[in-house]
């Protein structure tokens, strides 16, 4: 990467060292609201003439237009406090460290914060900084200026040298700042913003660093919250020090065409005027700034030339209404001809930033394109300020509200954000996923109710599901789109009406994480992915423990026993024994270990037991005690008894499976027959495989079901579903299986000819009963004209 070059003082300069001004602080905005503060910035030092005291001077002046008396004060006695406090202390610019704090305040009073934002930001770095406590913050200027400092410094305090988990540590807590109060991060965006036009005075290697950090994570939040004024300068300062050679070849080129550039602008702006006072439009004529790293982006995005960037020419209207927005459109589209598919609706449909204007692109004179934006004031103000618009406030009864009421719905994705970081775990993965969340290519879409939604492009059914709420996408199991039944994987399109389909039973894949796209979506199936796994491992725990104690004759479900497990799983450092378990299940404890421990809890006790001084005779006719205990047994029982509830007689500890040729289950007339090396195998009797095992009698072996209500063991059934093929045949005999409580693991249809569906599903139940009921329910479903639980070797329908 080049190397950006040190800047002079009191100058912004391009590689040749000729002074340029930042492109966004030039923004233009509208006579009525903000004044110009176009002001060149210095790319080494503050770029501002006059000691701090001079500087906060003016800072007074420009806030006394919307700060009272009692809010002037506060901001005077907050810089005397910053100066008092900070007495000695240098940049590395060599300036008084105040200057920093006081700059800062400067950025946020052209955003018209309001006093508690603008103290808190010139009191930022006292307690990070100083020997001041945030308790000394509080006592002198309140509890709400105290926080915004205390949530400024927290994410300050981290400072890494390169993108690691510890700096993804830094922008979560950022995010858990802004969930509280958004003010945190707005001071936070403006401590940036001077940072980085001072950033000469640093090492080049730390200007890299901040350069890259800034484009990757601080622009991209100003430009999610709405702070364009903010986000184009930081994108630009960033582009400075990140690639000088080519920010100095196009800041060369728009140089060079500037002239021609304005005359041409100041033609079409004549032209619009006489056509606006024409139809009455009521209306502000301004160009729009193009800002260098934009304009690098859409060359280098769209492999163009400088010449070929169609928005480079570009112009605003700015509006008394709505109405008069489209009426100033149509004026636009009578005298030049619209470009197709250049025109963009963002007042019906806003933006995620909530972001409002017209956007269209026509051929004007001489055949150039000319880019066109159409809003209202208050659109204007929302596109320049984005959240810090919004931050009016009123008194009521002593406590302060946001004066729009619909403020906190319009930043509904921050508290998703919120809601989703703090379900995810690994820093870096939230990074990730905040990275696509802050930059995202949305897309709408419509319920069937015609509300909308707006996703991030590439988003699916599942990503919507998710989106109108967690418990819909958890019970998804397909989609209609537009009316026609889609793929789960299928990418929504702009202005598609989606249906999600439910069913009570079901429950999310893991397979979906390779296909969502929204962090929201991924996020609430990963944590209900890791509550099934935690009950899995639990039932294979339980599995492993009961197989292991049976080698010693040992029960698993007597007090005493339970007693035990509870003491070997308290003195393994285990919370209880459920998580002992769940180790155990997901092979991180061994099943031995503990039987092994347990096995010595119960020996203690028994031994304890005996040990114990006893009234009347002795137990022994010598009168000597009882030898101590070394190990507990049972009487030695001829049969095995399994998991699968099966009893082989004759036999101790013999390795039982259950064939998958005919999944027998409780009930069935079942028979035995012991393999070379693999136990014994326990088929259906009337299974074909069956019939053939008995030609070697000599291997056959009695085997019997124990009482099924006593077991919690899990058994594969075949069911098969013959019906008349329709739609959403399958959907509603899906929904049948899952009800009942049973898991598909495989599943077959074969269509015919003649309009008849045969489907095929292999099922894992754990309640024998309920085969019965989910065969007699599957007959009930509309077109279905049997349903049976297969029997192999019998003969097939069809």
């Amino acid at each position: 990467m080049a190397t950006a070059p040190e800047a002079t003082a009191n100058e912004f300069t391009d590689i040749d060292g000729n002074p340029i001004k930042s492109a966004a602080s030039s923004a233009l905005v509208f006579a009525g609201f903000y004044d110009d503060r176009s002001y060149a910035v210095d790319a080494g030092h503050s770029g501002k003439p006059g000691t701090p005291d001079e500087r906060f001077e003016f800072l007074a002046q420009d806030t006394s237009s919307f700060l009272d008396e009692n809010e002037e004060d506060l901001l005077r006695r907050a810089y005397e406090f910053a100066k008092e406090h900070h007495k000695g202390q240098l940049r590395k610019s060599g300036e008084p460290f105040v200057s920093h704090p006081v700059e800062v305040a400067l950025i946020l009073a052209s955003l018209r914060m309001d006093a508690e934002t603008l103290a808190a930001a010139l009191l930022h770095d006292v307690v990070e900084d100083t020997d001041a406590t945030l308790d000394d913050v509080k006592a002198e200027f309140g509890e709400n200026v105290a926080q915004l400092v205390d949530g400024v410094t927290k994410i300050s305090r981290i400072e890494v040298e390169s993108l690691t988990s510890e700096q993804a540590e830094t922008i979560r807590k950022m995010f858990v700042a802004m969930s509280k109060d958004i003010r945190v991060v707005v001071i936070k965006l403006a401590d940036r913003l001077h940072n980085m036009r001072t950033l000469g005075s640093l090492r080049e290697d730390r200007r890299i660093f901040k350069a890259n950090e800034t484009l990757e994570i601080y622009a991209p939040i100003a430009h999610r919250l709405g702070i364009s004024s903010i986000k184009w300068e930081l994108e630009d300062l960033a582009f400075y020090y990140l690639e000088p050679t080519k920010f100095k070849q196009v800041s060369r080129m728009v140089a060079a065409s500037r002239l021609e550039r304005e005359a041409y602008i100041d033609r079409v702006k004549g032209i619009l005027r006489d056509e606006m006072d024409s139809v009455g439009v009521e209306c502000q004529i301004m160009g729009r700034p193009k800002h260098l790293y934009s304009i690098y982006q859409k060359m280098s995005r769209q492999g163009k030339g400088f010449s070929e960037i169609y928005d480079l020419i570009a112009l605003r209207i700015i509006t008394k209404s709505v109405k008069d927005c489209y009426s100033a459109l149509g004026a636009v589209h009578s005298l030049w001809h619209p470009m197709p598919g250049r025109f963009k609706d963002y007042i019906a449909m806003p933006k995620f930033n909530m972001y409002q204007s017209l956007h269209t692109t026509v051929i004007g004179p001489a055949g150039r394109p000319l880019e066109v934006q159409i809003r209202t004031e208050e659109m204007h103000r929302m596109s320049e300020y984005g959240v810090a618009a919004h931050w009016r406030y009123k008194e009521t009864g002593g406590s302060r509200h946001l004066a729009n009421d619909d403020f906190s719905r319009q930043l509904a994705w921050l508290r998703e954000m919120i809601d989703w970081q703090s379900d995810t775990q690994d820093s870096r993965e939230f990074l990730k996923s905040l990275k696509v969340d802050l930059t995202p290519n949305d897309v709408f879409v419509f319920t069937p109710r015609g509300e909308v939604r707006q996703l991030q492009s590439g988003s699916t059914p599942i990503d919507f599901a998710y989106a109108i709420h967690t418990e819909v996408g958890h019970h998804c199991v397909g989609a209609k789109v537009n009316g026609r039944i889609v793929p789960l994987s299928y990418k929504l399109q702009m202005g598609d009406r989606v249906d999600v389909l439910t069913q009570k039973g079901a429950r999310p894949s893991r397979d979906w994480l390779n296909i969502v796209k929204t962090p929201r979506a991924r996020t609430k199936i990963r944590q209900y992915l890791s509550k099934i796994s935690r009950s899995d491992d639990l039932q294979n725990g339980h599995d492993k423990l009961r197989q292991e104690m049976r080698k010693h004759d040992l029960g698993i479900s007597g007090a005493q026993t339970q007693r035990g497990i509870r003491e070997v799983a308290q003195a393994l450092g285990y919370r209880d024994a459920e998580d002992m378990l769940i180790k155990i299940g997901a092979g991180k404890e061994s099943a031995q270990h503990v039987v092994n421990r347990l096995l010595k809890t119960l020996v203690d006790k028994a031994n304890a037991d005996e040990a114990r001084p006893s009234f009347g005779m002795s137990a022994s006719a010598t009168g000597k005690m009882p030898p101590m205990l070394t190990s507990v047994s049972r009487p030695k029982r001829h049969e095995t008894h399994t998991d699968s509830g099966v009893v082989v007689k004759g036999i101790s500890n013999v390795l039982v499976r259950l064939s998958r040729c005919c999944n027998p289950v409780p009930g069935d007339d079942i028979v035995g027959f012991v393999t070379r090396g693999r136990g014994v195998s326990v088929h259906r009797r009337d299974c074909p495989n069956a019939t053939q095992l008995m030609k070697n009698p000599e291997r056959i072996i009695e085997v019997g079901w124990e009482d099924s209500s006593q077991l919690d063991a899990v058994y594969k059934v075949e069911i098969v579903v013959e019906a008349l093929d329709r739609t959403n045949l399958l959907v509603d005999v899906v929904s049948v299986i899952s009800s009942s409580g049973a898991n598909i693991l495989r599943s077959a249809t074969n269509s015919h000819s003649d309009g008849m569906v045969e489907m095929r599903f292999i099922l894992q139940i754990t309640n024998i009963s309920n085969i019965g009921r989910i065969v007699d329910e599957l007959r009930n479903v509309k077109g279905v004209f049997e349903a049976r639980r297969e029997i192999p070797g019998a003969g097939k329908r069809r």
